[in-house]
């Protein structure tokens, strides 16, 4: 059986580590290097870097970042935010990212999935999903959780999935912050409906939550921001206490 993955996630606003709750009241988190480095040293299996004011002017700053990102670290990580099309990704990934994350831009523009995958590779592609669940359905979410549509979760990853996407990223706003557990329902629903790996997001807030994600839903990763930014979760901990639950990991 493959080992699961534990992945921290820095959201990058004008090259600082931030966090906040439902992305207001965002505080210092940190330097994403310095941070990126601290976490490949605890074990990190990867990470991912979300720039969450991207736009054109500071595209440049991140692939300064992602060029001293890549200096520092010996696993793969994903960048994301502000990628609506081929030239993007090949800037950040020629900078030294292994993966890209897409997610407004695809909803808006489903054949960049397609485009992406075609030039790059599937294993290059990552869709990130931000989900809630509105009027009994699960709704696709944009703009970082403020714009909803009409797109039904489910289907649009079966979409992407059939358009090229390599992974998704999950992510449950009703779970995100909350710290009370990953929404291992929709994981594993989703989970069991396609053949490319989930890593689960939101709502990460103890050793035990990790336990069940992986137990209930089987999916491949997760992912978690705050509780490993402030100390709350040491990875090589965690990774000892899924070891204890049978759970395949890299120590």
């Amino acid at each position: 059986m493959l080992s699961k993955r534990i992945i921290p996630c820095l959201d990058v606003k004008d090259g600082r580590t931030v966090k906040g709750v439902n992305f207001v009241d965002l505080r210092d988190a940190g330097d994403p290097v310095e941070l990126a480095a601290q976490y490949a040293q605890q074990g990190a299996d990867e990470l991912v870097f979300l720039d969450i004011t991207a736009t054109h002017e500071r595209r440049k700053t991140m692939i300064e970042m992602v060029k001293s990102v890549a200096r520092q670290l010996n696993i793969p990580f994903t960048i994301g935010g502000g990628i609506t099309e081929l030239a993007d990704a090949e800037a950040l990934l020629n900078a030294g990212a292994d993966k890209i994350s897409i997610n407004s831009a695809a909803v808006r523009n489903p054949k960049l999935i397609e485009e992406l995958a075609r030039a790059f590779g599937v294993q290059f592609v990552v869709l990130a999903v931000d989900t809630k669940y509105v009027d009994g359905k699960n709704r696709v979410h944009l703009n970082g959780g403020r714009l909803i549509t009409e797109l039904e979760t489910e289907n649009w990853i079966k979409q992407a999935e059939d358009l090229g996407a390599g992974e998704i990223l999950l992510t449950s706003m009703d779970h995100d912050g909350t710290k009370a557990g990953f929404d291992c329902g929709l994981l594993g629903k989703i989970n069991q409906m396609i053949n490319i790996p989930i890593i689960a997001s939101g709502g990460a807030g103890s050793m035990e939550h990790f336990t069940e994600v992986f137990q209930k839903a089987n999916v491949d990763a997760a992912l978690a921001a705050s509780v490993f930014h402030y100390g709350e979760i040491l990875i090589p901990d965690l990774k000892q206490e899924l070891k204890r639950n049978h759970i395949p990991v890299r120590i």
